[in-house]
């Protein structure tokens, strides 16, 4: 499993996947909607989590595709 998380940010008028440590983005799209798409097939094959980031920069959601290291109790 790949440790890194998956941000989708916005940059200028453009949607961006970009992952942690990594020098290059994963794709610029028109929408958000789009970006989160991208980002979903990168983070289910690698058993990674997603982050989406508002226009303002904050997380509003995250999207987990891998093994949960804490299960919720039930």
């Amino acid at each position: 499993m790949v440790g890194r998380n998956i941000h989708v940010v916005r940059k200028g008028d453009k949607w961006q996947v970009t992952q942690e440590k990594a020098q290059r983005s994963s794709g610029n799209f028109q929408t958000q909607q789009e970006a989160f798409e991208r980002a979903r097939e990168i983070a289910i094959k690698n058993g990674q989590e997603v982050a989406i980031h508002g226009v303002d920069g904050r997380i509003r959601e995250k999207h987990s595709y891998g093994r949960d290291p804490y299960p919720p109790k039930g």
